[in-house]
C-alpha cells in the first residue's frame, strides 16, 4: 500500500518547472499561492521515494532563493537526499546544503562522512559535487576532519578535479590553519603544473594569500618570478603582477629582479588588461624605477587617448596612483585630465577631478577653483556637488593651509551656495562659522556675504540652503561690529519671506537681531556720554536709532504669538527689552539722562555678547579628567528605555539668550547685586583656573604677530599647474600676507589616526611559513645526510684496508674518530650556514 502510494505521489507531483509556471499566473495573491506551495512540500517531502523527496527539496530551494523562504527545518530531509548512490539527488542535495547550511546547524557533522565517501569516489562529478559543497559550508570541523582526502585531491590526475580542489584549498586554510602542514606542500608542487588552468587555479590561491599577509608568500618569489617570465596566459600573469605588487612593498630589492622582465611585458604585449596591471604595480610598488615609471607613464597616455571611456578610466586611475610620488606625469597630462572633465561617462568625470585637486597647492588654489566652479555651473546635480564637496574639503584641509587670502575664499563660498544644484549647505554653514571664528582678518567680507546670502530670495525656498542663511544670520549678529550698515542687516533678518524658514533657523534670525539692537544701542550711547562720537565706523543719531527701535519692534510682533516655543520666546524676549529702553529713549533727549536704566541695561547686554567665541577641539573633553566617584560604565544598561527620547542626536545648534531679567529701580539701587564688569571678571577669573580649555586671546598670545611660520609649506612639485593660464613657471602675486588662522592643540588626534589594515587570522601566517621552513630543512637535512653517508663510507673502507694489530694502533684510532666527529658536527655547521645564506641571496637577489 505505501509503495503505490508514493507511485501516485509521484506519477501526480508538480515539477519544478510546473511550480514556475503557476507563479507566473498569479497576478495577485502570490503570497497565497507560496503558502499552499509550502504546504505541498512539507507533505512531499516526508516520502520514502527518493525521486519524490529529491523533486520537493529542489522546489523548497527554489523558494528560498527567490522568495526568502526558511528552509532550515528541511535540514535533515537534504542529509537524506545527498546520500542517494544516483547523481540527480546527490546534486539536489548538495546544492540545497551548499545554500541554506551555516556554522550553528544541527545536523551539520552528520555529512561528514559523505562528503568523505564522495570526496574518494571514482566518478569525478560527485567529487566535484562535494568540493563544491565543502568550500561554501566548510567549518574548522570539516576542514580538520577531511583535510586528508584534501590532500589526495591536490595530486589527481584529473585536472578537473584537482583544479577545484586547489580552490577549496583557501576556505581550508582559513578555517584550518594547521591544514597547512598537510598540503601546503602538494599546493606549491602545483605551481610547476604544465596545465594551464591548474596553474591559474594555484597563483589564483596564492594571490589571495598574498593579499591578507605577503610576507607568508615572499620564500615563494623565485617560483613566481619562472611564472613571471615563462608564462603566456594573461590571466596568470595578471594574478602574479598582484603578488609582486604586494612582495615589492615589504622586499625592496625584489623590485630589481622583476623591473625589467614587467617592462618587458610593457613592451612585447598587446593586451589592455595586462599593460594596465602592468602599469598599476610599476607606480605602486616600483616607484623608484624611474625607467620603469617612465614607460608606465607613456603607456597611460595611450589609455588617455583612447576613445573607450573603460580605457580612459584606467588611465586616469594610474594617474591618480601616480600622483602622489610623481607629479611630473600628471602634469605632462593635463590637457587630457582637463578634457577629461567634459566626458560624457561620470566615472571619467570623477577620476579627472580627483586628479586636479590632487594637483591644488595655495599658489594655484583660485585659478583651479574658478575653472571647477564654471564646471559646476554646467554640470549635472550629482557632478555638481562632488565638484564642491572636492573644493570645500581640500580648501579647509588642515586649517585652511593652503587659503591665502580668506576674502577671496569666503566671497567662493557665497558664490557657490548660488549654485542652483548645490545640495552642500552644511558644510558651507561649517566653513562660514569656522573661518569668522578662526580668522580675524575675514569678518568684514565675512559680514558683507553674509548679507549678500540674506537677501538672496532664492536661498530662501531652497531647503538645503537652509543651513547656509543660519550660519549668515549667525555671523552678522556675533560680527555687527564690522559691518558698514546695521540697519540693513536688521532689515534682512526682519524680512517677510524669512516664514518660509524652519522655526529653529527664525530663533537664529531673531537672536541676531537683539545682538544688533544691542551693539547699536551701546554706540549710540557711548558716543552721546563721550560726546565724541563713536568708536565704531558707524555713527548713529537720536533718529536712526529710534527708527532701527521702531522696525524690529514692527517685525517681532507677529512673531510673538508664533506657534513654535522657542520662537515665541525669543521674540517675547527682545520686545521686552525694546520697551523699556524705547520709552527713556522717547522721553529722555538731554545728555544727562542717559545714565537711566536704559544705559545700565544695554551695558549689561554688551557684557553678556562680549565674550568672544572660538572654536574648540574636538578632543577638548578628553581632556577633562573624571571626578572621584563618578560611575560611567556601570548602571546605564536602561538608560536608553528609560529616556531613550532625550538621547536623540540633536541635528541643529541654536545660539541663545538667557531670558532678560529687569529688576525695578528701588531693587537696583538697594541690592548688592556686582557692578557692571564684574561677569567679564568672573569669565577672566574661569579663563586663569581653566586656561588649558581654552583658546589663546591674540591680544596677549605673543606668539600672534601675524606671521605664517606655524604653517607647512605646500609641495613645490604642485607649483607646476596645469592649464595655459596657470604658466608652471610664473608665481602667484598675493595682494596681502596670509592672516593668522587659530589652530588647536590637537595631540590627541594621535590616538585617532587611523591604523593600517592587518590581518586578523596570522595562525594561517604563521602555518605556511612554519611550512616553508620545513622544506628547507628538509632539503638542507638531505644534503647534510649525504654528506654524513660519504664521510661513514670513507672511514668503513679505511677499516678494511687497515685492520687492528695492537692496543695502541685502537687507541689512536678511537682519538682520531673523536677528531673526526667534531670535523664532521663544524662541516655540518657551516654546510647549514652557507646554504641558508645562499638560498637568502638567490631569493632576494
Amino acid at each position: 500500500m505505501t509503495s503505490s502510494n508514493s507511485l501516485m505521489d509521484n506519477l501526480f507531483q508538480r515539477s519544478l518547472e510546473d511550480l514556475i509556471k503557476g507563479f507566473r499566473l498569479q497576478l495577485l495573491g502570490e503570497s497565497s499561492f507560496i503558502s499552499r506551495a509550502l504546504e505541498e512540500i512539507r507533505r512531499e517531502i516526508k516520502s520514502t521515494d527518493l525521486s519524490t523527496k529529491s523533486t520537493a527539496l529542489r522546489k523548497l530551494t527554489y523558494l528560498a532563493e527567490l522568495h526568502g523562504v526558511d528552509m532550515s527545518w528541511a535540514a535533515f530531509h537534504a542529509v537524506e537526499v545527498v546520500s542517494s548512490s544516483r547523481f540527480h539527488p546527490k546534486r539536489v542535495g548538495y546544492q540545497a546544503i551548499a545554500q541554506s547550511f551555516h556554522d550553528q546547524t544541527s545536523v551539520l557533522l552528520l555529512i561528514t562522512n559523505q562528503l568523505r565517501k564522495d570526496l574518494n569516489s571514482v566518478n569525478e562529478y560527485e567529487v566535484s559535487l562535494a568540493l563544491e559543497c565543502l568550500s561554501r559550508i566548510g567549518t574548522h570541523e570539516l576542514a580538520r576532519d577531511l583535510s586528508p582526502e584534501l590532500f589526495t585531491l591536490l595530486g589527481s590526475s584529473k585536472s578537473f578535479v584537482r583544479k577545484k580542489a586547489i580552490y577549496v584549498v583557501l576556505r581550508v586554510f582559513d578555517k584550518y590553519p594547521d591544514a597547512v602542514k598537510v598540503c601546503f606542500k602538494r599546493l606549491v608542487e602545483n605551481l610547476e603544473s604544465s596545465d594551464p588552468q591548474i596553474l591559474s587555479a594555484v597563483v589564483g590561491v596564492f594571490c589571495e594569500l598574498a593579499s591578507k599577509d605577503p610576507s607568508s608568500c615572499l620564500p615563494l618569489a623565485p617560483e613566481f618570478f619562472k611564472i613571471l617570465v615563462e608564462s603566456r596566459n594573461n590571466w596568470v600573469l595578471i594574478k602574479v603582477l598582484k603578488i609582486f605588487a604586494k612582495l615589492a612593498l615589504i622586499e625592496p630589492r625584489l623590485g630589481k629582479k622583476v623591473a625589467e622582465p614587467i617592462c618587458e611585458q610593457m613592451r612585447r604585449t598587446v593586451a589592455k588588461s595586462l599593460v594596465f596591471e602592468c602599469v598599476r604595480t610599476v607606480v605602486s610598488s616600483l616607484s623608484d624605477h624611474e625607467a620603469a615609471v617612465k614607460l608606465a607613464v607613456a603607456k597611460i597616455r595611450e589609455f588617455l587617448v583612447e576613445d573607450d571611456p573603460n580605457l580612459k578610466y584606467l588611465g586616469l586611475h594610474a594617474l591618480l596612483i601616480v600622483a602622489p610620488n610623481h607629479l611630473w606625469a600628471v602634469l605632462e597630462n593635463k590637457e587630457a585630465v582637463v578634457k577629461a572633465m567634459s566626458d560624457e561617462d561620470p566615472n571619467v568625470k570623477l577620476e579627472a577631478l580627483h586628479l586636479l585637486m590632487a594637483m591644488v597647492n595655495e599658489d594655484n588654489l583660485s585659478e583651479i577653483s574658478r575653472i571647477l566652479i564654471n564646471y559646476a555651473l554646467k554640470a549635472d546635480p550629482l557632478f555638481c556637488n562632488e565638484i564642491i564637496f572636492s573644493v570645500l574639503s581640500v580648501c579647509s584641509r588642515n586649517a585652511y593651509e593652503i587659503v591665502v587670502d580668506f576674502d577671496w575664499y569666503v566671497s567662493l563660498l557665497g558664490e557657490m551656495a548660488r549654485i542652483p544644484h548645490c545640495q552642500r549647505g552644511e558644510e558651507i554653514e561649517h566653513q562660514l562659522i569656522d573661518i569668522g571664528m578662526r580668522v580675524r582678518d575675514a569678518r568684514p567680507q565675512l559680514i558683507r556675504v553674509s548679507w549678500a546670502l540674506l537677501i538672496d530670495p532664492a536661498l530662501l525656498g531652497n531647503l538645503f540652503m537652509h543651513p547656509v542663511l543660519s550660519a549668515a544670520s549667525w555671523v552678522s549678529g556675533e560680527y555687527v561690529e564690522f559691518s558698514k550698515n546695521p540697519y540693513e542687516i536688521v532689515e534682512a533678518l526682519l524680512q517677510p519671506r524669512t516664514d518660509l524658514l524652519p522655526p529653529y533657523i527664525r530663533a537664529i534670525y531673531i537672536n541676531s537681531v537683539l545682538k544688533v539692537l544691542v551693539f547699536c544701542l551701546g554706540s549710540y550711547f557711548s558716543a552721546q556720554e563721550s560726546n565724541s562720537g563713536s568708536s565704531s565706523t558707524v555713527a548713529f543719531t537720536y533718529e536712526s536709532i529710534l527708527n532701527l527701535v521702531n522696525v524690529i519692534e514692527l517685525g517681532l510682533w507677529p512673531l510673538s504669538g508664533a506657534y513654535d516655543v522657542e520662537v515665541q520666546e525669543r521674540a517675547k524676549n527682545v520686545l521686552g527689552f525694546i520697551g523699556m529702553v524705547k520709552q527713556e529713549i522717547t522721553e529722555k533727549v538731554s545728555l544727562q539722562d542717559y545714565d537711566a536704566e536704559a544705559c545700565r541695561v544695554t551695558a549689561s547686554m554688551e557684557d553678556v555678547f562680549s565674550e568672544e567665541l572660538g572654536p574648540i577641539s574636538a578632543n577638548a573633553q578628553e581632556k577633562v579628567c573624571v571626578p572621584d566617584g563618578l560611575e560611567l560604565e556601570e548602571n546605564l544598561g536602561d538608560l536608553e528605555e528609560i529616556c531613550g527620547e532625550f538621547l536623540k542626536p540633536v541635528d541643529k545648534i541654536s545660539f541663545s539668550v538667557s531670558r532678560l531679567r529687569i529688576r525695578d529701580k528701588q531693587e537696583a539701587s538697594s541690592s548688592t547685586s556686582l557692578p557692571p564688569g564684574a561677569s567679564s571678571s568672573l569669565l577672566a577669573e574661569h579663563r586663569k583656573r581653566h586656561g588649558m580649555y581654552y583658546l589663546t586671546s591674540e591680544k596677549n598670545d605673543p606668539d600672534s604677530n601675524g606671521t605664517p611660520s606655524d604653517y607647512s609649506s605646500t609641495n613645490d612639485l604642485a607649483s607646476e599647474i596645469l592649464l595655459d593660464p596657470l604658466d608652471p613657471m610664473r608665481k602667484a602675486k598675493h595682494p596681502k600676507p596670509r592672516p593668522v588662522v587659530v589652530k588647536l592643540d590637537e595631540g590627541h588626534e594621535s590616538r585617532i589616526i587611523k591604523q593600517e589594515s592587518v590581518y586578523d587570522d596570522e595562525s594561517l601566517s604563521r602555518a605556511i611559513q612554519s611550512a616553508l621552513l620545513l622544506k628547507n630543512k628538509g632539503k638542507e637535512r638531505g644534503k647534510w645526510e649525504r654528506n654524513s653517508n660519504l664521510v661513514a663510507h670513507e672511514e668503513e673502507s679505511a677499516r678494511i684496508e687497515k685492520p687492528q694489530n695492537s692496543e695502541k694502533k685502537k687507541k689512536k684510532k678511537k682519538n682520531g674518530e673523536r677528531t673526526s666527529s667534531k670535523h664532521r658536527s663544524r662541516r655540518r655547521s657551516e654546510v647549514a650556514a652557507s646554504s641558508e645564506k645562499g638560498e637568502v641571496l638567490d631569493l632576494l637577489l
